[in-house]
């Protein structure tokens, strides 16, 4: 029997950011449920909600203080609840997004473990003396700025932490440690969760080893501010993330996974060597599948980038479902923006380069991430002045970068209300105003409109027997274009994608500018 996340359509969440029930300037989970048949109508299989765990929202819920809390921003225990039942009652599937590797500094855990060296938290996080001089035990660095130690005078020592301060790694070489998240994990499939995004499960500590980071010998100073930050001077797979101890608490989910029947695990992670480090989290056993970034370079890409992209991740894996693939999602800009700038693709034509490219992800083989507003055709915001900006990470590096609030602008569900619908209230951030004329009361029903066309074509894949189990094969095709063949022993198709601004032919049909063709081969 296939598994429910075999090629399933999973449609990304960002909380905060998608409908406000209350009033009150925030997205939140009843928000969510009101718009369910919007997810269903599209053609969604699953949707997938970024963090609304309790939260001091330093990171926006990805700093958790109780994992079996609701934020109140979000609601309340029963409104996720009814949200589950909602989506089970219109066959959807429900995923969260686990926060396994750290917590928040005001956890209950940290709190304890901070008081002193000899408490019954104290080795739940990873706490090391300091060199004989003071200074950190290692040259570790944390990829929101600085070093990943922070000093804590109680205990007269260093913890770990590869995000903000604020976000304290949990020591996962403690047995005690491992239990507590099996509880937890226990927790939500009692509920009925059908999966978890394990967000950043790579940056877990799992070893009690201090190995100093080498670092990156032909590194290139890049135009975008991630690629000018120490952070990625060095090697981070030396000794800081990626440790091979990591593997014992994916097997223990995996298995405790396996005893509810169809629950799915997807983790982020990432590397040096990113498909060699997704294997590693596949073997069996493991996770079901990790959420694979070669396709979502902050650049954009064109398509002789893309093309090497999905080479290699054949290469690797087959046409496994090993892999889920995503073009956006809350971390990168927008996928039209991203790749618009690199294939200099001219705004008018945007919206048939949006539909192309999300017929592009859904033709790959496993299953895809869309993420909110990309079935809309909305592009990243470029519209937020300094004090608009949340994102810890573009309020540290602002001006050089923007941070990630570009792409977790609200949604807009209606082109002529205050706030587009999304909220009565004022918004966390502002409205796009191009994202409000381009909102969901203008496209739903409409013919020809982004969310028509991308919903058609969505209902249309699932009938193809070549795009759900085909194997996959890279072609040669005019500049300028995708080209591949997906192909089983009931069909074979050659999915072409244009994204050149004239028409192309391929195996003798004509391709339009910024259009996809998929043509029956014998």
């Amino acid at each position: 029997m296939t598994a429910w996340w075999h090629n399933a359509l999973i449609y990304q969440v960002y909380p905060r950011s998608f409908n406000d029930s209350n009033g009150d300037g925030l997205g939140d989970l009843p928000g969510i449920t009101a718009k369910l048949d919007y997810i269903a109508d599209l053609g969604a299989d699953a949707v997938w909600i970024s963090p609304f765990f309790a939260s001091p929202q330093k990171d926006f819920g990805y700093d958790v203080s109780d994992y079996r809390a609701i934020h109140p921003d979000y609601g309340t225990m029963a409104d996720f609840d009814a949200l589950l039942e909602a989506c089970h009652a219109r066959g959807l599937k429900l995923m969260i997004d686990v926060v396994a590797s750290h917590c928040s500094d005001q956890h209950a855990w940290f709190q304890e473990s901070s008081q002193s060296r000899d408490n019954p938290k104290a080795d739940w996080f990873v706490w090391v003396d300091p060199k004989p001089d003071g200074t950190a035990p290692t040259n570790w660095l944390s990829f929101f700025g600085g070093q990943a130690w922070s000093w804590e005078p109680r205990r007269q020592q260093y913890y770990l932490h590869n995000f903000l301060k604020e976000q304290p790694n949990l020591n996962y070489a403690n047995p005690d440690v491992v239990e507590a998240m099996l509880d937890v994990a226990r927790f939500w499939f009692d509920k009925g969760v059908d999966g978890f995004r394990l967000d950043a499960i790579h940056t877990m500590k799992a070893d009690r080893e201090l190995i100093d980071n080498l670092p990156v010998e032909d590194f290139v100073l890049g135009e975008m501010p991630q690629d000018k930050q120490p952070f990625f001077r060095q090697r981070h797979d030396t000794g800081q993330l990626n440790q091979p101890a990591i593997q014992n608490f994916t097997q223990r989910l995996r298995a405790l996974a396996d005893t509810y029947g169809d629950r799915y695990l997807m983790g982020e992670v990432h590397g040096e060597d990113y498909m060699a480090v997704s294997d590693t989290f596949t073997q069996p056993g493991r996770l079901h599948a990790t959420y694979n970034f070669g396709l979502l370079s902050w650049h954009g890409l064109t398509p002789d980038e893309i093309g090497e992209a999905l080479g290699q991740a054949h290469r690797h894996f087959g046409a496994s479902q090993r892999l889920t693939f995503a073009l956006s999602n809350h971390d990168v800009p927008r996928s039209v923006s991203r790749m618009a700038l690199a294939n200099k693709v001219a705004l008018e034509d945007q919206a048939d380069l949006q539909v192309m490219l999300t017929q592009m992800q859904t033709a790959l083989f496993s299953s895809n991430c869309l993420y909110q507003g990309e079935e809309l055709g909305f592009e990243d915001s470029d519209q937020l002045a300094r004090e608009d900006l949340q994102d810890p990470w573009g309020i540290e590096f602002y001006p050089a970068f923007m941070g990630r609030d570009t792409c977790r602008t609200p949604m807009a569900w209606q082109s002529t209300a205050d706030n587009g619908g999304f909220s009565t209230g004022k918004p966390w951030l502002p409205i796009n105003g191009r994202h409000q004329a381009k909102a969901a009361d203008t496209q739903v029903g409409r013919q020809g409109s982004i969310f028509e066309r991308t919903k058609a074509h969505l209902a249309w894949r699932k009938l193809q027997p070549a795009l759900l189990e085909g194997d996959f094969d890279m072609m040669e095709g005019p500049e300028g274009t995708l080209v591949f063949k997906r192909g089983c022993a009931k069909q074979t198709l050659i999915c072409a994608f244009n994204f050149n601004a004239s028409a192309v032919t391929v195996e003798g049909q004509t391709v339009a500018p910024y259009g996809a063709a998929f043509i029956e081969a014998a």
